[in-house]
Formats: structure tokens, sequence, C-alpha cells
């Protein structure tokens, strides 16, 4: 049996435009920096203190990474940091 050689030339493949993604703190977008919160000292479960945006030392937690995105449960984690702080 012999191969089916197609003449046509083939159509020309149109690349979707990919937009990056705001860099902020909102939903969607790019971490500016890292994110962190110090874990409290008895069974180091519950996240303390301010966001940091450099390791506090001890335990911690990472919010998020630079460059990662920020999702529904990061900006939860943000906005509650934020509200316990006054």
């Amino acid at each position: 049996m012999a191969a089916r050689k197609d003449t046509e030339a083939p159509a020309a493949t149109v690349r979707t435009q990919e937009y990056a993604a705001g860099t902020g703190w909102n939903v969607g977008e790019t971490a500016p920096e890292d994110a962190f919160r110090a874990l409290d000292g008895d069974g180091y479960s519950t996240a303390v203190g301010p966001v940091v945006h450099t390791h506090p030392g001890g335990h911690a937690r990472q919010i998020v990474s630079k460059g990662g995105l920020v999702t529904e449960g990061v900006k939860r984690e943000l906005d509650a940091a934020e509200s316990e702080q006054g």
C-alpha cells in the first residue's frame, strides 16, 4: 500500500496570544514577593503575627512564593493575617 502524499500546503498555525498576569496581591495575579507567617511555638500549627516577605526564622509557613499565582486560598490567608493585625 502506498503512502498518501498531501499536495496542499499546511494551514498557517496561529498561536493564541498569551498575557502574563498582573503583579500584585489580587486573585489571579503574580505575587511580587514571597509571603510567610510565623507559626506558634505550641504545636507549630497556628499562624501568628503579620505577613512578612523574608523567612522569619524558626517555624513558619510560606503562603506564596515570588512569581507564584495568587489563588483564593492565598488571598484568604493574606486577608486573615491583615484582619488579625488590626
